[in-house]
């Protein structure tokens, strides 16, 4: 038997690693969840029933010899992990891939995949009968769900709320902003920036319920419904023993430019849940995985770890529905501003999907 690797969190850093070490390591993969869950298309499957059955794929597309444990990590340590059941997974090498929690949509807030399909047919339901929307939170989620649910109903009114001065937020350049900001406003949608709400919506968010709420500014905004698009948390509190200490204050973990968690050789981290200091996106997780599967495989021949990570320059591919958007990509002169037609293509039209239906050996 070769050594074992626990990979706790089968999001997209923990299963591009469990698929890349499965070969020749004993991969367990720790997660709560039936299905791995295609997050990045997870707004497109709430306005469109065929799409929201299409974003779940199952973990065992993943493996030749690993094995996904179906439980929810309450104890990680440098010898492995502990789940809420009382199951013990010992480890040669311990991954934390825990990612991040994020308010519904953006994230499906239930284990089980029936469950979430059930949830989103819900709350498309409620959507479909809304004729005005309220986003809380001008950054990517916030933008893209205007944009599919415009797509998906254009008549619906759609009003963007954020204390922020300007949509997007982060490192972007402003032709990035002006692109997003021109065909959100072609699409009829309201952006109300620069001053938060008084109080939040008095209904449950996804809740059709119809509300009147005030921004600072005096701006009194009416809805039927409402969603908030902001609010990541990393996913640490499992930390234990010496581990953690590399927990922040903020729920990061801290990590090496090996991506090992310090005072641990044979522990990493990787993807949203680290305190690597750039964007949280699904690539960057992915790049992390390749990153440490190589780590492993050294301290595995017993040499030391040799690949570093070093964030990339700031990008970012913002869809609006499946034919508009914008993006900022790394250029040889600097950053490039993509359109929609050229977004779409990279990523508004199929969402990566067939990218990881192929990770996880399934037709899409």
């Amino acid at each position: 038997m070769g050594s074992t690797v626990a990979i706790v969190g089968g999001g997209y850093g923990g299963s591009a690693l469990a698929r890349e070490l499965d070969p020749d390591f004993d991969v367990v993969l720790i997660d709560p969840k039936d299905a791995f869950v295609h997050a990045v298309a997870a707004l497109r499957g709430l306005v469109d029933e065929e799409w929201a059955r299409r974003i779940y794929f199952g973990y065992e597309g993943l493996f030749t010899r690993g094995r996904h444990v179906r439980g929810r990590a309450v104890a990680v340590d440098a010898g492995g992990v502990t789940t809420a059941d009382g199951t013990r997974v010992d480890a040669d090498y311990v991954v934390l891939a825990t990612g991040s929690s994020y308010p519904y949509p953006a994230k499906p807030d239930t284990e089980d995949t029936a469950d979430s399909v059930l949830r989103h047919a819900d709350t498309r339901a409620e959507l479909a009968a809304s004729s005005r929307v309220l986003l809380l939170g001008a950054g990517p989620v916030g933008l893209e769900l205007a944009g599919e649910i415009t797509e998906r109903w254009p008549r619906t009114e759609v009003v963007v709320v954020d204390p922020a001065e300007d949509v997007l937020g982060g490192r972007y350049v402003p032709e990035l902003r002006d692109a997003l900001r021109e065909q959100l406003t072609q699409r009829g949608v309201r952006l109300e920036l620069g001053s938060a709400l008084t109080a939040l919506p008095p209904a449950p968010a996804g809740v059709r319920e119809p509300f009147s709420v005030t921004t600072e500014a005096g701006v009194r905004i009416d809805a039927d419904l409402w969603f908030r698009c902001y609010g990541m948390t990393p996913l640490s509190d499992m930390l234990a023993g010496e581990l953690a200490a590399a927990r922040q204050p903020d729920g990061h973990v801290e990590v090496d430019e090996h991506l090992r968690v310090p005072g641990a050789p044979n522990v990493f981290a990787i993807g949203d849940v680290t305190a690597v200091p750039e964007p949280k996106r699904s690539k960057a997780a992915t790049e992390h995985a390749v990153t440490v599967a190589a780590n492993i495989r050294a301290l595995a021949a017993g040499r030391p770890v040799e690949q570093t990570y070093r964030p990339g320059p700031d990008a970012v591919l913002v869809p609006l529905g499946s034919t508009g958007g914008a993006s900022q990509v790394p250029g040889p002169d600097g950053p490039v501003v993509l359109g929609a037609a050229e977004t779409s293509g990279y990523k508004g039209a199929d969402l990566l999907l067939g990218r990881f239906g192929e990770l996880f050996g399934a037709s899409t």
